[in-house]
C-alpha cells in the first residue's frame, strides 16, 4: 500500500500546483488536454471538438512512449505527432489503469520540469 500512497500523494501535490497556475483543479481529461497541447507545440485559442480528441490522443501516446509502448513515427505538414505502437499495454482493471495514467503523467511533468 506504500507505493500508492507515495502515488496519491505525489498526484495530490501535482493537482494543487496546476489548481494554483490555472485557477482551478484540473480533471484528468484537463491534464491530458495539457499535455497534448504542450507536445503538439501549437497553443491558439480554440480547438475543435476532434482536434481536442486528437490532442488527447497525442497525450497518451507521449506518456507511453516514456515506458516504450509508443514511438514517435513521424510530424505530419501540419505539425501533428504520430506515434507507433511497439508492444500492448498491460490488462489491468479500473483502478489500476487511473494509477498507471497517473503515473506517467507525474513521470512527464518530472521530465518536463513541470
Amino acid at each position: 500500500m506504500q507505493a500508492h500512497d507515495d502515488l496519491q500523494t505525489r498526484w495530490w501535490n501535482l493537482e494543487a500546483k496546476l489548481a494554483e497556475r490555472f485557477g482551478k483543479k484540473p480533471d484528468m481529461e484537463a491534464i491530458l488536454f495539457l499535455i497534448g497541447i504542450q507536445e503538439f507545440g501549437d497553443i491558439r485559442g480554440k480547438f475543435s471538438k476532434e482536434q481536442k480528441q486528437d490532442l488527447m490522443h497525442v497525450a497518451v501516446c507521449s506518456l507511453f512512449s516514456q515506458s516504450g509502448y509508443y514511438e514517435l513515427e513521424r510530424v505530419d505538414e501540419d505539425g501533428w505527432p504520430h506515434f507507433r505502437q511497439l508492444m500492448a499495454l498491460p490488462e489491468m482493471n479500473m483502478t489500476e489503469q487511473e494509477n498507471f495514467m497517473k503515473d506517467h503523467i507525474l513521470l512527464y511533468f518530472d521530465r518536463e520540469g513541470l
